[in-house]
């Protein structure tokens, strides 16, 4: 009696596949030339940490690649739908040849399976986890990114009371919960307060987001620094001596308070009168007939100034 075949390793979404049981990945993978596998126009991953892959390098040196990578047939040669980097690797090693899983798949299909195996990884980043789970609302629902936001955000607007209820998005809204069920990463709610606001970090601390080199919350407490010089700073010495949570939102709070006594130490314009009038009282500046003249000059644009505020009033 031949052993049992393993159940098919399906992803947490819609039931998709990711590998089936006909694919037999562990017994006879297909080698194809490395030449032949070409990236899709959409890709959810962007970076790869340099030194994750230089081990990778090295242990496919050592082994080889220990699990296929999946890809679907294009004309004369293949799309990689999961594996890139698996498949950077085994490039910078010199392999002309790399297993693989060849699927029919069209193209919503390998969107998503692309999305799924990349959101189910560990070490993707939280920008690209964000990115990849808009990009899967927007396939399923059918719309641009764009309007995905924008009806995320109205549904959260929705619970909490801001605006009435839409009943004819009753069907996107289940749309949206089924996928973050499927996903079981996070609360949709928690994606749309939490994780949206990522996308439009400044610039300096999005790039160190994306690299791994800061954790997301961190870089939101540090975005809300406005002044650039000041933010950059931070950002590096939050990253150079690994400071806590606790310890960036105490810099911020000594960066504000150091910002409010430069204000409080700047004259109002107000005192600024006040002070001046008191100066002019006490130099007794028109007993010089020079600079009575001045004097003159300057209180009757100010009574022309008077007028112009009082007419508009």
């Amino acid at each position: 009696m031949s052993p049992a075949k393993p159940p098919a390793e399906r992803s947490r979404l819609k039931n998709v596949a990711l590998f089936t049981e006909e694919d037999e990945i562990s017994s006879n993978p297909q080698a194809v030339p490395i030449t032949k596998i070409k990236f899709p126009n959409q890709q959810p991953r962007r970076y790869f940490d340099p030194q994750k892959l230089a081990g990778l390098v090295e242990s496919i040196k050592q082994h080889g690649i220990l699990e296929p990578l999946l890809v679907r047939p294009v004309g004369l040669a293949y799309e990689l739908i999961a594996g890139e980097r698996r498949y950077r690797a085994a490039k910078d090693a010199g392999l002309t040849e790399v297993p693989v899983v060849i699927r029919e798949m069209n193209d919503s299909e390998a969107i998503q399976v692309a999305l799924i195996e990349n959101l189910q990884r560990e070490d993707l980043n939280p920008v690209e986890e964000t990115e990849g789970i808009l990009q899967l609302l927007a396939l399923d629902l059918r719309k641009p990114e764009a309007e995905v936001v924008s009806l995320l955000h109205r549904m959260l607007d929705e619970t909490k009371g801001k605006v009435p209820h839409n009943v004819m998005g009753n069907s996107e809204t289940q749309i949206i919960q089924k996928v973050f069920d499927g996903i079981a990463l996070m609360e949709w709610t928690s994606f749309v307060s939490n994780r949206l606001p990522l996308l439009k970090l400044p610039e300096d601390v999005l790039h160190a987001l994306r690299e791994g080199r800061i954790a997301y919350t961190k870089a939101q407490a540090i975005s809300r620094i406005k002044d650039p010089s000041q933010r950059e700073d931070l950002l590096e010495e939050t990253i150079s001596q690994d400071l806590s949570l606790t310890q960036v939102k105490e810099k911020i709070n000594a960066i504000k308070l150091a910002s409010d006594d430069r204000t409080d130490l700047a004259p109002s314009l107000k005192q600024q009168f006040d002070q001046t009038y008191r100066q002019v009282k006490r130099s007794k500046v028109w007993d010089d007939p020079k600079q009575k003249k001045k004097l003159e000059k300057l209180l009757a644009e100010l009574s022309s100034l008077l007028v112009v505020v009082v007419d508009s009033h």
